[in-house]
């Protein structure tokens, strides 16, 4: 008997190259690391409304020049949007109010992410935040190791201060292979003590350039010891790069999964997995 079940759940017209997705109040908010809008979908209506991020807002951004949101976490009445760190006009962070949607913060982690770098021995080649959890008490950073060097890393930030002199541990994680392809980090969730995670063979030795896709997975590691529980794949062909927890019974979770096209098209494509305990 399978382990888990994946399906289309439904496709959204106005949102391109998916990144990160956020399930709360029977909405799903998404963003999309070539555009400055914060995507807000209402599953009921299938409405959907953008709120903005920049002062001249847009989509299709062009590669050299995007902010790269690959991250988005949620927490108490905040939600957080984080650039990838992948390059110098990547490394900022953006705190929104839950209820508003308005910008409460804006932050430069340009020191953070230079101290992650330093801390794992890790150059800016193959530096690339996919995937942010907050938990209230820690931050936990999830570097995809899609360069030359395939360093799956997660960085905990303890505390609330996400400045360049904050608190760092780090963990690397040997992630499976996918058809010869290791697998890297593109989301992350937390559920319990574990977090649960996304990760996608590319065939690339660069955190810029995309490459052929190979599959995705899911896994869990255990919050307490950061070590790896389980892996899982369940594509041979996506690429998945948003995790966000849908309901969480005694013997299955629910996932809600996005789809990164890497085209320029304005389509999201959403996906159900199931995952038995």
């Amino acid at each position: 008997m399978n382990r888990f079940t994946i399906e289309l759940l439904f496709h959204i017209i106005g949102i391109g190259s998916a990144s990160g997705l956020f399930l709360k109040d029977n909405s799903l908010y998404v963003i999309g690391d070539n555009s400055s809008y914060f995507y807000e979908y209402e599953l009921k209506s299938s409405s959907l409304k953008r709120h903005v991020l920049s002062e001249y807002p847009a989509e299709n951004i062009k590669k050299e020049i995007k902010p790269d949101f690959e991250a988005l976490t949620s927490y108490g009445d905040s939600f957080y949007l984080f650039g990838s760190g992948s390059t110098a006009n990547r490394t900022k962070m953006i705190q929104l109010n839950s209820a508003t949607k308005e910008t409460t913060s804006v932050l430069d982690l340009s020191a953070l992410y230079k101290s992650m770098q330093v801390l794992a021995g890790l150059n800016v080649e193959n530096f690339n935040i996919e995937g942010v959890v907050y938990t209230g008490d820690a931050w936990y950073f999830f570097n995809r190791g899609n360069g030359n060097s395939r360093r799956n890393i997660v960085f905990t930030v303890y505390g609330r201060d996400l400045g360049g002199n904050a608190k760092i541990t780090f963990s690397e994680l040997k992630l499976p292979v996918i058809k010869g392809i290791r697998a890297g980090f593109t989301d992350a969730i937390n559920v319990g003590n574990k977090l649960y995670f996304l990760a996608t063979a590319e065939n690339t030795n660069s955190t810029y350039n995309d490459g052929e896709i190979s599959g995705s997975m899911i896994g869990c590691i255990d919050i307490k010891t950061m070590e790896v529980v389980f892996t899982e794949e369940i594509s041979d062909r996506h690429k998945f790069e948003g995790l966000t927890l849908r309901y969480d019974s005694e013997n299955e979770l629910s996932f809600l999964l996005c789809e990164d096209n890497d085209s320029d098209q304005l389509e999201a494509d959403i996906y159900l997995l199931k995952l038995k305990r």
